[in-house]
């Protein structure tokens, strides 16, 4: 790690309507380190990232990336990130590289590169025998990689990934980190990510935030959190946290109406 602040948010508000989905969060995330924003459904945690990634408006000097004020300088924040959303999967009747060629030039890869960086995700993921498939044939693990792909093609300073190993089965969660892992240990690229495995995360994360209520309620290295709360594990600083709402099942406000969103504005990037 640099040293350096790949983020910061500083009193973050995102409200739909009458419902505030972000209240108030402070946060930073060091040039290097794997970041991961955690809480229950409903938190704010996908609200966060969309703003981070400018997928959401957001008044000037609540949000920085490598010092790109989010509202001020859109595009030079959209070509310092590669975004991984939750929602938003690949198109199944292109093949691999299609898929990675089609996000090459929404990220503004320039024409002369486009070729090998597509070349160069593709094998980042593990899906070089594979790139001429259609993704509708390949299974979810490695529709994942390939959403993973898509969001390396432009080389990205900072990734961000929401629930980036969601419904894959063990075997294919822990092929995913090995990916991430070993690309941020040759590229020093910072990852910001939520999950709700909290297991993944205590092993994977330099830091993590503990969400909930639109609030950050903790921050700081998962060893530290299990020791200063007397606890097992990052589970149960999770339910000290979270409560009741650990359990409450709701989506965010306006997510449904965000993912259309965030798909319009992923059409348009570049």
């Amino acid at each position: 790690m640099t040293g350096g602040f790949a983020l910061t948010c500083r009193q973050l508000r995102v409200t739909f309507g009458s419902a505030v989905a972000v209240d108030g969060v402070d946060l930073t995330v060091r040039e290097g380190e794997i970041f991961g924003l955690l809480g229950p459904n409903g938190a704010g945690k996908t609200t966060t990232l969309r703003a981070i990634t400018s997928l959401l408006p957001v008044p000037p000097g609540h949000i920085q990336v490598f010092g790109h004020d989010v509202a001020r300088a859109p595009m030079a924040v959209r070509r310092a990130i590669g975004y991984v959303p939750q929602l938003l999967s690949a198109e199944g009747s292109l093949t691999a590289r299609q898929n990675v060629a089609l996000f090459a030039r929404l990220y503004d890869v320039p024409r002369r590169r486009r070729r090998a960086a597509v070349t160069a995700a593709l094998a980042a993921v593990g899906l070089t025998e594979v790139a001429d498939r259609p993704a509708a044939t390949f299974s979810g693990g490695m529709v994942r990689r390939l959403e993973l792909a898509q969001a390396l093609v432009s080389a990205p300073r900072l990734l961000v990934l929401d629930e980036p190993t969601i419904g894959l089965d063990p075997v294919a969660r822990a092929g995913m980190w090995d990916r991430i892992t070993a690309i941020r240990r040759e590229t020093g690229m910072t990852v910001l990510m939520t999950t709700h495995y909290l297991a993944e995360a205590q092993q994977w994360c330099d830091r993590v935030a503990l969400m909930s209520g639109g609030q950050i309620r903790v921050v700081g290295r998962p060893e530290e959190l299990v020791a200063t709360h007397g606890v097992a594990d990052l589970d149960e600083v999770f339910r000290a946290h979270a409560g009741d709402r650990a359990a409450d099942g709701q989506d965010e406000p306006g997510s449904i109406r965000d993912v259309r969103a965030a798909r319009r504005t992923a059409s348009r990037l570049g």
